[in-house]
């Protein structure tokens, strides 16, 4: 496939946390960015990706530009891995993480669309067959703070037909509220974003383990630490991490330390660099719990992802309510799963409206 152009598109989109009632701590993450990566072709067909761009849209969108498009504008490429890790060689200069491996990771996800489109299939049957037409999906809620909202919001999701929920909660006080509001049959997490110390982690990890969680999420920083994620699985509590890990060879140090490794496709290189953490990750006897981006091409390519590989166990949805879905017919949980469509690409049209209301210039 020949490429003829390459462009992005930047996004910001307003989104609800659904909590109604009152509440003492100030809303804190209300938005939605993200970097949208649309390539053509040859012969006109368009593709998409998207870079991570959570608080960093700007340096992604122009990491995308100045250093990834003109390495792909004029080239014809038929082996996408091999492609990627020529760019990630050329660029390896300014880090081999971070905004340069976003930046890639959004060209990466529009090849494979572009080449799955080209053949006339879903990107999971491209890959090789899909496993699975539907995917668990748990609920993974935004910090809140304090008691009350992670009661209600948990309360409403398992409502709803969720089986997995996932907190965004660090004091013992609001991830015991969950426990408590969902119940002794619905599987339980948090995400911890890094937020303790080792000294914390290892005061509130055995407090955990009688809260019965199915995996404590980046529990420490720096999230690359392996030693001292090893070290503190010592308390029995399943961990997971790898949101933050850029590449494959981060995931071969890391993964030996988790129960869950959790690739993200938009930030650790692509559909290229996600398929080789999985092959590990399947030789270690494991499964993958990725962490899913916020509904943009990365949400579609994820599903594909999932339709495909064995491995995989839940897929996350991020439970609130945007103002736009920046895809059309975007699908959605119901009753804790997710039918993966079986468009060609991944599957992701883009609503054109959304994306002319909430780009930024």
């Amino acid at each position: 496939m020949l490429i003829k152009n390459v462009e992005t598109i930047t996004l910001k989109i307003p989104f609800d946390d659904l909590y109604t009632g009152p509440r003492h701590n100030e809303h804190g993450w209300t938005h939605f960015d993200a970097v949208l990566v649309k390539v053509t072709s040859e012969d006109g067909q368009v593709s998409w990706g998207e870079a991570f761009a959570y608080n960093c849209a700007n340096a992604v969108r122009a990491a995308v530009m100045d250093m990834v498009a003109p390495l792909v504008v004029g080239r014809r490429i038929e082996d996408i891995p091999a492609f990627n890790l020529e760019i990630q060689k050329a660029l390896h200069i300014w880090g081999r993480y971070g905004i340069t491996i976003f930046a890639l990771s959004g060209l990466d996800i529009a090849l494979w669309d572009l080449a799955a489109k080209q053949a006339g299939k879903c990107l999971a049957t491209y890959l090789g067959g899909r496993k699975r037409d539907k995917v668990p999906a748990y609920a993974s809620l935004v910090r809140y703070g304090e008691p009350q909202p992670v009661t209600a919001i948990a309360v409403q999701a398992v409502a709803e037909g969720y089986a997995d929920v996932k907190l965004h909660e660090i004091t013992y006080e609001n991830i015991a509220a969950g426990r408590e509001a969902v119940g002794k049959e619905v599987r339980l997490t948090t995400d911890v974003n890094c937020h303790w110390s080792i000294a914390e982690a290892e005061a509130i990890l055995p407090r955990l383990k009688e809260l019965d969680l199915l995996w404590v999420e980046e529990p420490i920083f720096p999230p690359e630490d392996y030693d001292t994620l090893r070290r503190l699985g010592r308390f029995g509590v399943p961990l997971s991490a790898g949101e933050n890990a850029c590449t494959a060879m981060e995931f071969t140090r890391l993964a030996a330390a988790l129960t869950y490794p959790q690739p993200s496709v938009t930030k650790l290189g692509g559909v290229s660099e996600f398929l080789k953490v999985a092959s590990h990750a399947k030789a270690l006897g494991k499964t993958l719990m990725p962490h899913s981006p916020y509904f943009g091409p990365g949400y579609w390519a994820t599903l594909q992802l999932a339709a495909h590989l064995d491995q995989i166990g839940m897929f996350e949805f991020l439970y609130v309510k945007p103002a736009a879905w920046m895809g059309i017919d975007i699908p959605l949980p119901s009753q804790g799963k997710i039918a993966i469509p079986d468009k060609p690409g991944i599957g992701f049209i883009p609503d054109e409206t959304a994306l002319e209301r909430y780009r930024v210039a």
